[in-house]
């Protein structure tokens, strides 16, 4: 297969990209979180004990823990709501001045004082429109920088976090929660959270100044404000749920969309979309009709809001008409009476959309707490090593992946002296990929202990761990960048020549052949290459690494004979000085090493050359059957086993 690169569709046709990426705008109060710093995100508050045993936790708890990152902006919110209850001040002032106009001024026929105060209540809409405005935009760029370190946070730990993590995620559900519910959380900080808080003091405060005003009218309100709270009380539980439903299903959706986007060649290739499109079309109406219930909900409840405060102003109106009707009460009190309350009408109705927005945050928090609790197995050593050999040591290590109930591995003893090349040969389904994950801590073992050089990798640091050891897959990872910038992943200072040198030993001269060369960008997850191009494109990034120990996890399985040898040969140049580990099916690649070791039910059964093991291990034979299958081949390995003997 050849590679089918397309251009970048920002570029001319006839003009090669820029090999560096564009510069990113990032916002300046939140600067990039280092791997190594730890997220700022507070620990879980104790819950408390429930009768069966288990702890119960407030629904804010989670969205309380976001605290820390708020407090490099907290002038930001101490103005925002400073603004907010001048606005609100403001709002309640105006019908107070109206009052005063109606009757003052107005009543007596005096003209100076109704121009002094009409100019004072245009003045204080003046102000009003000022601090809603200053409100804004003080707030903004604070919940953006909130919500930019949040998820710089969130990154760093999905990269801290080990392969065990991510064997139990769907990627979609990351994706939901990195996205999705960040920017939940960052509308409540914005607007939710201020608004609720401002708009049950309004509520109080008026209700108080409606009572001073005309106690049997401000009784009235008073009454209308207990259904409302027993409205909300009935329905934060069910909003809480499917809320959480919501967004879990939203993840699901999002895990579908992406597997079916990696996979489409293969659903093509079998004419399964229409079985694919049902499963998604599953997930989405299971979305839908989630969300459906939840808009029901919501409509229901605002409509009540929106009914109760309207049917007040009603039976105010028609309440007022006859005290003002009997002197009870002046006019002017009476249309200041019924400006504040319609004042009241929007809190009130927003009380749906902010209970909703709550709700949210709260259930979005949790779904990020829940990443951000993950407890982190492989943790850093402490120790570095001044001086690399390479010498890689298992010591009865074992491995079982989480949750399971049978060791994969146990028992492994095996000895790489520095330099020497070690091929790991077993049937399908023997642990070698697992063997491999082991030596650069993509998992730990569970028992026993792997060294480098004497010292238990456990107890280095992580970042020399995997800097000494470079491993390239059977299946091999490409990113969506240029293919220098894939090859240098390990080595980002290398220079021409080393990059040169790793595409020879790779063979994968194919590169110069790309539409830009090196600078051509080879598409999400490298599928424009065909099999063979990603391995060996893998296999110069790890050449290019120069580590010190090199895994190679089959990584020769889909080169064609010819281009196999050519890499076979270039890599015992490579491999002189390097400590190596080649799992092999192949006869050919077991000729790279220097001794082969038996992978048979989760440990190692036999250590030797090729020779020693093809003549004496009746397992090790069949394996490799296809190879060797004639008394003539193994008279032939007798004789040269010989020749090293006498050597």
């Amino acid at each position: 297969m050849s590679a089918d690169i397309s251009a970048p569709t920002s570029c001319p046709p006839n003009e090669a990209p820029d090999s560096a990426e564009p510069a990113q705008r990032t916002a300046p109060v939140a600067p990039p979180t280092s791997l190594d710093r730890p997220p700022l995100m507070a620990p879980p508050r104790p819950g408390k004990p429930k009768r069966d045993g288990t702890v119960r936790h407030s629904r804010l708890s989670s969205l309380f823990r976001f605290g820390p990152y708020l407090r490099p902006h907290v002038w930001r919110f101490v103005v925002m709501i400073i603004f907010a209850v001048l606005s609100v001040a403001a709002s309640i002032v105006i019908p107070l001045v109206t009052r005063a106009v109606i009757d003052g001024p107005i009543a007596n026929s005096d003209q100076v004082g109704l121009y002094t105060l009409g100019a004072a209540a245009m003045a204080i809409g003046i102000v009003e429109a000022l601090v809603v405005f200053g409100r804004r935009w003080v707030i903004s760029k604070g919940t953006l920088a909130t919500e930019n370190t949040i998820r710089t946070d969130l990154y760093a730990k999905l990269q801290r976090l080990p392969m065990s993590f991510h064997d139990r995620w769907q990627s979609g559900q990351l994706l939901s929660r990195i996205m999705n519910d960040l920017s939940t959380i960052r509308r409540f900080l914005n607007f939710g959270a201020i608004f609720l808080m401002i708009n049950i003091v309004q509520i109080a405060v008026v209700v108080g100044l409606l009572l001073n005003m005309y106690w049997p009218l401000g009784l009235v309100v008073l009454a209308a404000i207990v259904p409302i709270t027993l409205m909300c009380l009935k329905n934060e539980r069910e909003l809480t749920r499917l809320s959480r439903k919501m967004q879990d299903e939203t993840g699901d959706v999002a895990s579908s969309v992406e597997e079916s986007a990696h996979g489409l060649r293969v659903i093509k290739s079998f004419g399964r979309s229409e079985h694919m499109f049902e499963k998604f079309d599953g997930k989405a109406v299971q979305l839908f009709d989630t969300t459906y219930q939840r808009i029901r909900l919501l409509a229901k409840f605002r409509t009540f809001l929106e009914i109760v405060p309207s049917g007040t102003v009603i039976i105010v109106l028609g309440l007022g008409a006859l005290a003002a009707g009997r002197g009870e009460v002046t006019l002017g009190t009476l249309v200041a009476f019924i400006t504040m309350l319609l004042s009241l009408v929007w809190p009130i109705a927003a009380l749906g959309l902010l209970l909703s927005q709550t709700q949210e945050a709260m259930t979005a928090a949790d779904r990020i707490a829940e990443i951000f609790d993950a407890e982190n197995t492989i943790t850093d050593g402490t120790k570095k090593l001044t001086d690399v050999r390479g010498e890689l040591r298992f010591e009865g290590a074992a491995f079982r992946y989480p949750d399971a109930d049978t060791d994969v591995l146990h028992d492994l003893n095996l000895t790489i002296k520095p330099g020497e090349t070690v091929a790991v040969v077993g049937a399908t389904g023997s642990g070698k990929t697992a063997l491999t994950a082991l030596v650069p801590r993509l998992y730990d073992v569970t028992a026993g202990r792997i060294t480098i050089d004497g010292v238990d990798i456990r107890d280095l640091k992580l970042e020399q761990v995997r800097s000494i050891v470079a491993t390239a897959f059977e299946d091999p990872t490409l990113f969506s960048m240029s293919a220098r910038e894939n090859l240098t992943l390990g080595n980002p200072d290398a220079t021409e020549a080393e990059i040169t040198q790793a595409i020879d030993v790779a063979q994968a001269h194919f590169v110069y052949d790309l539409p830009w060369g090196l600078n051509t960008r080879i598409g999400e997850q490298g599928m424009s290459l065909s099999g063979g191009q990603r391995q060996r494109l893998a296999l110069a990034r790890a050449v290019l690494a120069k580590p010190g120990v090199l895994v190679l996890d089959d990584t020769l399985s889909a080169l064609d004979v010819h281009t196999e040898a050519l890499v076979e040969e270039a890599l015992k140049r490579v491999l002189v000085g390097v400590t190596g580990i080649v799992v092999a099916h192949r006869a050919s690649t077991v000729m790279l090493a220097d001794k082969v070791a038996l992978l048979s039910n989760g440990t190692i059964s036999h250590v030797g050359t090729h020779a020693q093991l093809l003549k004496t291990v009746p397992e090790y034979r069949e394996l490799l059957s296809a190879d060797f299958d004639s008394e003539d081949e193994l008279a032939e390995l007798d004789r040269l086993e010989l020749q090293e003997t006498n050597r």
